[in-house]
């Protein structure tokens, strides 16, 4: 297997907010290709503990030949984070100092052509983060009524012609079902208009954004983790979240304000279930984006938001 090229995202800001000291546990729920977790594992020393958690076999794999000289205890498990309770009730890990999530597709998911994941390249429909799960694009693309086709564009691409696209979509589809991702961008293609074609990103962007969303269900799997995250940590624990589309980072910033609220329960409730005092303390009142340098450098960060907060009980 070929090792991949790969710069993590805000590396300054990322150590700077989650802070990792020696001996402490950090836990990376995206550990990817393990550029993260490198700079955090320099902090750790030999006393520290790096949980790193992926969906994709192969970039643990990658990971681990990265951390290989790590003096602490590795431990990687294939898997979602939002089972990262239950990993770490295994291991017996009873809380944890910091968390990191880096959401969104990897750098070794885009650059794997055969992955699906690319509208720049013709490859199966897959777009799986878990090559194990069952369910994939084509699955989506080829099932899907119009109306959940138009549903999924809408709200997971932020699609104008999301209805238009699907129509194209379950019209192509009785012909012969989809096998490639070439086939969806000459349909979507179609489906858009020639003036809005030639204006903004590549025109099937935001189908196959939505897709993978959809297939992997992200948006759900995100609130799950980060309820599952902040419940993890300690006390004067860290959480980093780096989102990479509007959809992560509103309920990354929903839940960290009601997290910071001091009550949560509803009017009237004759017992207060949340003890009445706030859960975190948000750290970025604003997302961080990265500098001008940066997004030069790494085109695949222009996008990304960093937004970290610490448990106070």
């Amino acid at each position: 297997m070929s090792e991949f090229s790969h710069q993590p995202v805000m590396p300054a800001e990322v150590i700077k907010f989650l802070n990792p000291q020696p001996g402490e546990v950090i836990l990376d729920g995206t550990i990817g290709l393990g550029g993260h977790s490198a700079l955090i594992a320099e902090r750790l020393g030999a006393s520290g503990v790096l949980f790193g958690i992926d969906q994709d076999e192969n970039a643990l794999q990658i990971a681990r030949r990265k951390l290989a000289n790590f003096p602490g205890r590795l431990l990687l498990r294939h898997g979602n984070f939002c089972e990262m309770s239950s990993f770490l009730q295994e291991e017996s890990i009873p809380e944890v100092d910091g968390i990191l999530l880096d959401l969104g597709v990897s750098s070794l998911q885009l650059d794997s052509g055969e992955r699906g994941f690319s509208y720049q390249q013709d490859a199966l429909l897959d777009m799986r983060m878990n090559p194990a799960q069952e369910f994939t694009a084509a699955d989506l693309v080829n099932t899907y009524s119009l109306s959940e086709l138009t549903r999924v564009l809408r709200e997971y691409g932020e699609e104008r012609w999301a209805n238009r696209i699907a129509r194209f979509i379950v019209d192509q589809r009785k012909k012969a079902p989809f096998r490639t991702t070439g086939e969806l961008v000459s349909v979507v293609k179609a489906a858009i208009p020639a003036r809005a074609r030639r204006e903004g990103p590549h025109p099937a962007r935001r189908t196959f954004q939505a897709i993978r969303i959809a297939v992997n269900r992200e948006l759900e799997v995100l609130q799950a983790g980060l309820e599952q995250g902040i419940s993890c940590l300690k006390p004067q624990g860290r959480i980093v979240v780096i989102s990479f589309h509007s959809l992560e980072d509103r309920i990354v910033k929903q839940t960290f304000k009601n997290k910071a609220q001091a009550c949560r329960c509803p009017s009237g409730f004759p017992i207060c279930a949340c003890g009445g005092r706030p859960e975190i303390k948000i750290l970025t009142p604003r997302p961080v984006i990265p500098t001008d340098e940066e997004r030069e450098k790494n085109p695949r960060s222009r996008s990304a938001k960093l937004r970290a907060a610490y448990k106070l009980v």
